[in-house]
């Protein structure tokens, strides 16, 4: 393992500053999570690239707000802009569970501690900055800006919230991955030009024109009076996200109008690379001594090889943040980091995960680029896969036998999410076909840890529809496909499935049926979640407004904590604790039937 200095790391202290030799910042990074010099963490890969650009760059991770507010003062005032970032979590999603309890840990902190965040960092970093600092220009990124970047309903306030730049004070908010808009940030404040204009960036202005191709969104007072107008708003935001070109977004809030500039186009191989080619130390930094990072222990044995998910599951915020267009890494790069992850002292052999936001679509992207130039759908594979889409599997084989090739490995396994709609396509070309199967026998075989992880999320496909998820029926499919599997290899693993409760559209019948399926299939469920309402998904929209954006239909949600423990009960069936409560339901809702499918 190389041996590392204090300033292999990017500052944190004064102390740190002047051992570099410094005497000013250019940028300073503020972060709800602790500072973990790894290309997982969004602060790291914002500092570094900042730092390629001959940038001087400190990051004060989790400052104090509590207290005389020394960690936002204590490395000055930078000569370019301060960013701010709430960390790699939505820190309402971070600090609370789906029934608004608090959470008991935070994965992103030293020792899991829960008390290291204010509730919405972005806008509390922001405003304290904006009134120590008046006159530096503060940039607000990261999920939780992105996600709310436009109004949006906030589920643990109940209330339509508007665009985080009001509430923040910030002067720019930066959606999506930022290497690029925040690299066009800094060369423009450092050459004192205007920010308005720049891809992939958000303002608050007083003085702006509609023009020709700009979507004028219902204005946010329009969306606090009617939740119709709010899920025709959230249509448009959907679609512009997942556009090759998209057009500018304008929302009026009081005398002010939101800006929404349209995206950057997908990062290409070389500029992905760039990024991730970065001088991580990969480790946590030295200050944490002693103390464990759960986030980072999760993730610092695996490798990200793509960007971008263009499942457009309706629950899910990748597609929103990393847009639907896959961005891929070259097998130089992949092969590059898995080397340095085997440098690591507590390395044995066995990376955890070789994936990406969804683990089988890397390289994937349509054979016809033109045609997805002009394509507007938020799903390639929802309600079926795109027939311009090529799924070949054979680039992703290439990376896995590539990595197993290397001395020093054992085993890499797959921790990402697979999507085994993409194995069961059935494609025009012989060859695309043959390489889903043979990565799917690669991948039983070879790369599961005793227990193969998959999202079928629901059992009903009314339900599965509304969260653009395929057919229960291509899970039963995969499954058997993996059992015969594992009979002809003389393998004993599991397949584990994910489900979702009281999604929108979903019933306490729906979950009455899909208790029954999962018996007739043996599974006792163990990886489980209420649907939690976050930011910026159709999912969300649905739930709050009673509408679906696209149809405008009502579509019924569970909402009170009666109803909501109603469906969740059912993933338990096969508990005795749950036994007497699960037949008072089915027989309140009329399905008594089911009692003897469950328990006879």
């Amino acid at each position: 393992m190389r041996e590392y200095q204090l300033t292999d790391w990017l500052p944190t202290t004064k102390k740190e500053v002047e051992l570099r030799g410094w005497d000013e910042l250019d940028v300073i990074l503020f972060s709800g999570d602790a500072y973990v010099d790894h290309p997982s963490f969004g602060a790291a890969v914002i500092g570094r690239i900042l730092e390629a650009e001959g940038l001087r760059v400190a990051i004060v991770p989790q400052p104090n707000w509590r207290d005389d507010l020394r960690d936002f003062k204590k490395l000055g005032k930078p000569r370019l802009f301060f960013g701010v970032s709430a960390g790699c979590m939505d820190s309402m999603v971070n600090k609370y569970t789906a029934n608004k309890r608090l959470r008991s840990d935070d994965a992103y902190t030293p020792d899991a501690r829960n008390d290291m965040r204010p509730e919405y960092p972005t806008i509390v970093y922001s405003k304290i900055l904006k009134e120590l600092f008046p006159d530096v220009p503060v940039v607000i990124g990261g999920i939780e800006a992105s996600m709310r970047r436009l109004t949006h309903y906030d589920y643990w306030q109940d209330r339509v919230r508007p665009s985080i730049l009001v509430d923040s004070d910030a002067d720019i908010l930066v959606y999506g991955m930022g290497e690029k808009p925040i690299i066009e940030i800094a060369h423009r404040i450092d050459s004192g030009e205007p920010l308005n204009s720049i891809r992939q960036t958000a303002q608050l202005t007083r003085q702006i024109t509609a023009e020709e191709g700009d979507i004028v969104l219902h204005s946010h007072e329009a969306c606090l009076k009617d939740k119709i107008k709010q899920a025709e708003n959230f249509r448009h935001i959907e679609e512009e996200s997942n556009k090759y070109e998209a057009s500018r977004i304008l929302q009026q809030i009081g005398e002010q109008t939101i800006v929404v500039n349209p995206p950057y186009p997908p990062m290409t191989t070389e500029e992905l690379d760039r990024s991730y080619d970065l001088p991580y130390t990969r480790l946590p930094h030295p200050k944490y001594k002693g103390k464990r990072i759960p986030a980072y222990d999760m993730i610092k044995h695996s490798v990200n090889i793509h960007r971008g998910c263009f499942g457009g599951c309706a629950f899910c915020t990748i597609s929103a943040h990393q847009g639907k267009f896959i961005a891929s890494r070259s097998k130089e790069s992949i092969l590059r980091e898995v080397k340095e992850v085997m440098q690591l002292p507590d390395f044995k052999g066995y990376l955890s995960d070789l994936g990406g936001p969804s683990a089988n679509m890397y390289s994937m992207k349509g054979d016809n680029q033109e045609l997805c130039k002009k394509c507007k759908r938020p799903s390639c594979i929802h309600p079926k896969v795109c027939p311009n889409l090529n799924t070949d599997h054979r680039p992703l084989l290439d990376i896995y036998h590539a990595v197993d090739a290397l001395p020093g490995i054992k085993k890499t396994f797959i921790g990402s999410g697979v999507r085994y709609d993409l194995l069961l396509h059935e494609s025009k070309d012989a060859a695309i076909n043959k390489s889903a199967a043979q990565y799917t026998r690669e991948l039983i075989m070879n790369h599961v840890s005793g227990r193969l992880k998959v999202a079928p999320e629901h059992t009903s496909d009314n339900v599965l529809n509304i969260m653009r998820k395929p057919s229960f029926k291509q899970f039963e499919a995969f499954k058997r496909i993996f059992d015969k599997i594992n009979r002809e290899e003389g393998l004993r693993q599991q397949l584990i499935p994910y489900f979702i409760s009281s999604h929108p559209g979903c019933k306490a019948e729906d979950m009455a049926e899909l208790a029954v399926i999962t018996k007739r299939l043996d599974f006792h469920l163990e990886q489980i979640q209420d649907f939690t309402p976050t930011p910026m998904t159709i999912s969300t929209e649905t739930w709050y407004t009673g509408h679906h954006p696209y149809t405008l239909e009502s579509v019924y949600s569970a909402k009170n904590q009666r109803d909501k423990l109603a469906q969740r009960m059912f993933f338990f069936w096969y508990k005795k604790e749950e036994r007497r409560n699960i037949i008072n339901e089915l027989r309140r809702i009329g399905r008594s039937d089911l009692i003897d499918k469950l328990y006879r």
